[in-house]
């Protein structure tokens, strides 16, 4: 067996979606110290919300990277075994690299809650778009962006998998791609409910910000092998690791070609930790041989570490 964690982002948030670990020590050790970085009371808003506050962007980011670190711990605390590789999805990347010992735990909070504000500030509320496009190939996605780039940017920054590509820019460029992309015979052209155009160009801006930040923050060697969103490498240099998570935020998630780089590498067990499990599908679809599981409450964490012993 050769086993990969994996790390939701932004999306797979819930208000009490650590509800189930009320008894777990080390969760609440890690909420606990969360809180204390950020001086706010992040496990408060987790557990009772209210659902439009948690899901703010500058709450988000904090509360899903705690959450799924939290989990990572309470696996490692039962002894679990130690994945041989890990990646996460966008905001998920930093909570690998902060599993992978890269960042503490209080400065990882602190850096996200940042990025969050860069990438609101770097795009005003109703300006930029988010969309996914089902059933339309690579290609072809990149097609319709193109086709819409006369009414500003557009591209495609999620490659998902396959079938499954999210795509940003200007609102009315990414409204044009989805008739378009429709026309090219995606069976959906679905806007999403977020105020950042996320991973696209427009969100250069955010990078060079972070960039600068990023340069202040401490960081070590990873202890694990993390692959990055953008080039899929898994940088073991600090200063490659700086610049790769400050491209990723206009630069587009390779997801699809992250998975089968796991595949091209032996992995056999994927478990996806944090809060729900949008990854499992996504996986599913992209390497169908790899076995799937999901760490996501203090049950399936038992069920898990039952199954992996």
């Amino acid at each position: 067996m050769k086993l990969a964690f994996v790390f939701p982002g932004q999306g797979s948030q819930s208000v009490g979606m650590l509800d189930s670990f009320a008894e777990n020590e080390t969760v609440q050790n890690v909420l606990a110290r969360a809180n204390a970085a950020l001086g706010e009371d992040l496990a408060g808003m987790i557990q009772a919300g209210p659902a439009e506050v948690l899901n703010l962007t500058v709450n988000t980011q904090p509360a899903m990277l705690t959450a799924s670190v939290a989990m990572y711990e309470a696996w490692c605390a039962m002894g679990g075994k130690k994945p041989e590789i890990m990646a996460g999805h966008s905001l998920g990347e930093y909570s690998a690299l902060t599993a992978a010992g890269v960042f503490s735990l209080e400065e990882a909070v602190k850096l996200v809650k940042f990025r969050a504000s860069a990438m609101q500030e770097a795009v005003p509320v109703g300006v930029g778009a988010m969309a996914a496009v089902i059933g339309l190939s690579d290609e072809l996605v990149q097609e319709a962006c193109a086709k819409a780039s006369d009414l500003g940017v557009c591209e495609a920054v999620n490659f998902n998998s396959p079938g499954q590509v999210v795509i940003a820019g200007a609102k009315e460029a990414v409204e044009k791609a989805c008739v378009e992309a429709k026309a090219l015979g995606a069976k959906r052209g679905l806007m999403l409910p977020v105020s950042v155009p996320s991973h696209s160009s427009m969100l250069k801006p955010a990078s060079d910000a972070l960039r600068a930040k990023l340069a202040e923050v401490e960081m070590a060697e990873p202890t694990v092998d993390v692959v990055a969103n953008i080039d899929v490498v898994a940088h073991k240099d600090v200063a490659e690791i700086r610049e790769a998570l400050a491209q990723q935020v206009s630069g587009a998630v390779q997801w699809v070609k992250t998975i089968k780089s796991f595949e091209e590498q032996g992995v056999t067990h994927i478990v996806e930790v944090g809060p729900g499990r949008v990854l499992n599908g996504l996986i599913k679809r992209i390497a169908p041989s790899i076995e799937v599981k999901n760490i996501n409450s203090q049950e399936s964490l038992n069920a898990v570490f039952d199954e992996l012993k």
